[in-house]
């Protein structure tokens, strides 16, 4: 029987790649990628030959009984997302369920995630947090963000440059403006940068300059 690898990589910094990462994606029988284009960039800049084929949102409910197939039959896959760890809001979660309930050998290897790094660069408290991800659009949005209002827990979000303000505007209206956030962006690139204040100082700050690159906000939790 084959397996499936699940294998992190750069969020931005390649060479935040692990070794072990580089040796299983050249060991491999072929590699799922959420956005093939992206990844074969990835492959080349570290010298990797390897098949490449669409494994993304709109593909993986139809394919993967089939990958399961293949890996039940011998073959080894590795799973890969445009950057940080697979099934982590990207694609990947329907694949593993399969597999674990085909008795298929899953293996995920350590590597890199966005929200690890902003939430222990945030300052707020990480002894126990939650992770929410992306928020809902439109009504779903303010529904989710009202279930977060009493969360005790340090909270962390994914969220678009275009969102930003908006959503923090939101915080401020669920939460209180003068709730602790930390905001990163570009994490690990060359313009990464982390501002740390109220919400109310974070939509002053973001509201007067042009926002680019993905973001993870880091919310303090209500109090006790």
């Amino acid at each position: 029987m084959g397996k499936l690898y699940i294998v992190p990589t750069p969020i931005g910094n390649l060479e935040d790649i692990t070794l072990r990462a580089i040796t299983i994606l050249k060991e491999v029988d072929f590699i799922l990628a959420e956005d093939s284009r992206h990844t074969i960039q990835l492959l080349k800049h570290f010298s990797i030959q390897k098949k490449v084929v669409p494994h993304h949102q709109h593909n993986e409910h139809k394919t993967s009984a089939r990958l399961v197939d293949q890996i039940a039959g011998g073959a080894t896959i590795a799973l890969v997302s445009d950057a940080g760890t697979p099934a982590i809001s990207d694609p990947g979660y329907l694949l593993v369920r399969d597999c674990i309930a085909a008795d298929v050998e899953v293996e995920c290897l350590p590597g890199a995630t966005a929200f690890v790094p902003a939430l222990v660069n945030s300052g707020l408290p990480l002894h126990n947090f939650c992770f929410e991800g992306f928020l809902p659009h439109k009504k779903g949005k303010q529904k989710k963000i009202k279930e977060l209002a009493d969360e005790k827990r340090t909270m962390v979000f994914y969220e678009s440059p275009f969102r930003l303000v908006k959503t923090l505007a939101d915080f401020a209206t669920h939460f209180g403006s003068q709730r602790r956030v930390s905001v990163c962006r570009e994490l690990t690139k060359i313009y990464e940068e982390t501002y740390r204040g109220t919400v109310e100082e974070a939509i002053d700050y973001f509201s007067a300059k042009t926002v680019k690159g993905e973001i993870v906000i880091v919310l303090e939790g209500a109090k006790e």
